[in-house]
């Protein structure tokens, strides 16, 4: 039985995914139906979910910055691979047009949180990078946002055995 949620985030495990799940047909007779259990796993999900990003939001302003700005900083830091992000691939992690990237960008630029530049192998590329203030921001917002996540672990993973029980095997 899951308990209620009690305004406590819990951290999710990294197996997680946002991408789009595959198709699969409406309720058939393979598919039981839902559970009182499995609909309450959703709403606390759900509720997880938004609870722990006003958490993170009131963060962000706390540090004076928006929860987008804040958005933008992790994607910056987060980005994998050898090159910095560039622009377009902040604008697409944020799901953001290239042009509100920007606009996002030249507010972080004007404060002095990110540092804009060309990239050396191809100039027609803008790359972006932390400054000290930006980095030094996003250490503090994510400790206390992983403080938060690491308060909650229990209930999240009562939620995906939940989820991982309810829907059929891919």
């Amino acid at each position: 039985m899951l308990r209620v949620w009690q305004g406590r985030a819990r951290t999710v495990s990294k197996d997680l995914s946002l991408a789009p799940p595959r198709s699969r047909k409406a309720s058939s007779a393979d598919d039981p139906a839902l559970t009182d259990e499995d609909y309450l796993a959703l709403g606390e999900f759900r509720r997880a979910v938004r609870q722990f990003l006003a958490f993170s939001e009131e963060g962000a302003r706390d540090h004076g910055l928006t929860a987008q700005q804040h958005q933008a900083l992790l994607a910056i830091r987060a980005h994998p691979g050898p090159d910095p992000i560039s622009i377009g691939e902040l604008a697409d992690s944020l799901l953001i047009k290239n042009h509100s990237a920007v606009e996002l960008v030249a507010r972080l630029v004007e404060r002095d949180l990110v540092a804009r530049r060309e990239a050396a192998a191809d100039r027609r590329r803008v790359v972006l990078e932390l400054r000290p203030g930006g980095a030094a921001a996003l250490e503090t917002i994510s400790r206390r946002n992983l403080n938060r996540l690491n308060e909650g672990a229990d209930i999240l993973a009562e939620i995906i055995d939940t989820a991982r029980r309810a829907a059929p095997p891919r």
